[in-house]
């Protein structure tokens, strides 16, 4: 092709001519799909395009364009209606299971599959489109792991100065690839390599939920199920125009240390990253920066840290902060828990090191995602979700308990909780009380799913596809 622009042959008008016909023709595939019954485009790649045009899609108050829908990871939304009920409105069989949590985009909602798809529907749920962008890993050529296959498993996030969803696909390779997929039409724009140089694409899974601020997409890496392989938790960066070299961090551990929490980094509104981290294989000596809260810069600085005192015995016995997100609340404090069954409370300015934490209690061990209401924290404890509060010198008061059962990841609207139980009922909750004002059986999700809410719509992904649920 070099040679044929710089001879000036009447071939290359040809040739121009044909590529720009094929542009087009791709380029119109996932919107048709929409409409044509039994049609499934499928788009593998595309180049990265600096200067991209932002969808014309309308911003709404009900988006909800990233993990619990800002990026203190909060999940709460001040402005929606109590329910009576909870009713199943539509539900959707897609190609995989769904663990990632649905995004809401000016009226669209977008769910990601492991089936390595990005689906759009409205909120009736008629389809709107549907783009594949690979081919998941299957779990027999990976040496651990317990999703099977493996393709979209961390939340994607929404750009709104680009108009691209991003999101992160582990294809067979195995590899992981970074896509940037524009919300009105389903067309991938951005399609890039998210491995970094050292790090072996089989011993790395992408659960955590991307993470959005100035241009900047930020992706964790932890390991899969059974802890296996050479994994070491790692950060990595890329800018939202898909141009540029990509940023990096790793947990200075030999090995383990993973970023795997489904809420993935919360960020503050100077750009700083807090990230929880697993266990990592060091037990004794000098602090490896596991079992731990970690801020950094933008560009993946280490700044501060936070460790429990006893960290050598937490990564021995796998008892570590790493499987919640940190909540940020307001008065610049943070709250974290994990496996040991201690929640901490840490100054985001002055994490403290080893032992620093301005306050814990003995609560719960956590996995998921917290919420929080103001200074109300919401855990998602095995022994059933608990409320507690957060004073404004950093001390923890205990609240309510919910049923035993009811240990998903929750999130908030007015004075509602909503979360789910291990059965597959979502349930709302009074947030004062933690009793049941309704609920609803929306089929099996995995053990950290987590409801969206968007008006009076609540969004669920379940092992098979996605329900949505009308309030009344």
């Amino acid at each position: 092709m070099e040679k044929l622009s710089k001879s000036g042959t009447p071939g290359l008008l040809v040739l121009s001519v044909l590529l720009v016909f094929l542009l087009i023709g791709c380029s119109l595939l996932p919107s048709q799909q929409g409409n044509t019954p039994g049609v499934t485009p499928t788009v593998l790649s595309a180049t990265a395009t600096p200067g991209l045009t932002p969808s014309t899609v309308a911003a709404s108050t009900n988006d909800w364009t990233t993990y619990h829908q800002n990026n203190s990871r909060t999940g709460y939304v001040a402005a929606t209606p109590d329910p009576k009920t909870l009713t199943k409105a539509w539900s959707k069989q897609l190609d995989g299971s769904v663990y990632a949590e649905p995004l809401v985009v000016g009226g669209r909602v977008i769910v990601a599959t492991e089936g390595d798809s990005l689906y759009a529907f409205d909120q009736t749920g008629k389809q709107l489109w549907h783009t594949n962008v690979g081919t998941p890993v299957a779990r027999s050529t990976l040496p651990c792991g317990d999703i099977d296959p493996l393709g979209i498993t961390g939340t994607p996030v929404y750009d709104a100065t680009t108009g691209l969803v991003f999101a992160v696909a582990e294809v067979e390779g195995p590899a992981h690839i970074l896509v940037g997929v524009d919300v009105a039409s389903g067309v991938v724009k951005v399609h890039l390599s998210a491995d970094i140089p050292g790090m072996d694409a089989r011993a790395h899974q992408q659960r955590a939920a991307l993470a959005l601020s100035k241009g900047m997409v930020y992706i964790a890496y932890g390991g899969l199920a059974g802890d296996c392989s050479d994994y070491r938790g790692t950060i990595v960066a890329a800018r939202t125009d898909g141009t540029g070299s990509l940023l990096s961090y790793r947990i200075p551990t030999p090995r383990e240390g993973g970023i795997w929490a489904p809420p993935g980094p919360s960020v503050d509104s100077t750009g700083n990253l807090y990230v929880a981290v697993g266990n990592g294989e060091k037990t004794s000596g000098t602090w490896d920066h596991s079992d731990s809260v970690l801020r950094l810069s933008s560009k993946l600085q280490l700044e501060d840290g936070f460790a429990p005192v006893h960290w050598p015995a937490e990564n021995a016995t796998d008892a570590d902060l790493g499987s919640t997100g940190p909540l940020l609340l307001p008065k610049g404090w943070i709250y974290a828990d994990g496996k040991s069954g201690l929640g901490y409370v840490l100054k985001a300015s002055h994490l403290g090191g080893v032992g620093g934490q301005t306050s814990l209690i003995s609560i719960c061990r956590a996995f998921g995602g917290a919420a929080a209401i103001g200074s109300q924290v919401l855990v998602p404890c095995t022994t059933g979700l608990r409320s507690l509060n957060v004073s404004s010198t950093g001390q923890i008061a205990l609240g309510w308990r919910a049923a035993s059962t009811i240990q998903g990841s929750p999130i908030a609207g007015g004075h509602t909780v909503y979360a789910l139980d291990i059965h597959g009922v979502l349930f709302a909750l009074n947030s004062s009380t933690g009793v049941a004002r309704a609920s609803v059986s929306v089929g099996t999700v995995n053990r950290f799913a987590t409801p969206t809410l968007a008006g009076k719509m609540l969004f669920v992904g379940t092992l098979s596809g996605i329900v949505a649920v009308q309030l009344a």
